[in-house]
């Protein structure tokens, strides 16, 4: 239950996208970008490094009913190369909670919309992300459900901002992530038996990369906001 589910360079890459939108932030480009979505910046880089390594680990829920399994292989998907982790004598598809990928991205959301007090905006940005994720969702034999990685975060961003621009950074991160989470994971349980996946991982493999991803671009919707805005300070921007 403890496995990357992208290969190594995808895990790489991500992490030099960290450290970069880190570094910005540090000296001083993005530097309101995550108080703009009520976090500080003080706990950026931890909450990056704790949803992508927190991706290593899977949480068992409940198993499905014994079928073949593939094991210690790869499969690529829209450019992304998604790991099939090892396994021995196992019996069925385990069904489990990744933590970076869905118990981190739940939390996180749950407290911007509680902070902002984005209770409707938040509904009809998760609804439309859900409807949209849920049309891109494809069945992907020895991982599960997988989106095309690039567009829940994209959609997210397109919704966050039409919805609402003073709040857009944290509602393409709560779209993005609860929209991929419930349309393309839980929406779609029923279609994981005879997938032949090991382990089928809600927020792991398949939809972990969109989710990371629309994190990252929260952030910089955050500071292209601020930018718009004349560099005005979060304090500044809610006496206007």
């Amino acid at each position: 239950m403890h496995y990357f589910p992208i290969s190594l360079p995808f895990v790489l890459f991500f992490v030099f996208l960290c450290i970069f939108l880190v570094t910005f932030i540090e000296v001083g480009i993005l530097s309101y970008a995550y108080q703009r979505m009520g976090i500080g910046r003080r706990h950026l880089f931890s909450l990056l490094l704790l949803s992508l390594f927190g991706s290593y680990i899977n949480i068992p829920v409940f198993q499905l009913p014994p079928e073949q399994v593939m094991s210690n292989s790869y499969v690529d998907f829209f450019g992304v190369r998604h790991m099939i982790p090892l396994v021995n004598q196992w019996p069925g598809t385990v069904i489990a909670v990744n933590l970076g990928g869905a118990v981190i991205p739940v939390v996180l959301s749950i407290y911007l919309i509680v902070k902002n007090r984005l209770y409707g905006p938040a509904v009809v940005g998760i609804a439309l992300l859900v409807f949209i994720v849920h049309l891109l969702a494809y069945p992907v034999r020895g991982v599960g459900i997988a989106v095309p990685v690039f567009l829940p975060p994209l959609a997210a961003t397109a919704v966050a901002i039409t919805l609402s621009r003073k709040y857009a950074p944290s509602l393409a991160y709560i779209s993005g992530s609860m929209g991929t989470l419930i349309g393309a994971d839980i929406l779609n349980l029923g279609k994981i038996q005879g997938l032949g996946a090991p382990v089928a991982s809600i927020g792991g493999a398949g939809t972990f990369d969109g989710i990371f991803l629309t994190g990252i671009l929260a952030v910089l919707i955050a500071g292209f906001t601020v930018k718009a805005n004349g560099g005005s300070t979060p304090s500044q921007l809610s006496s206007r």
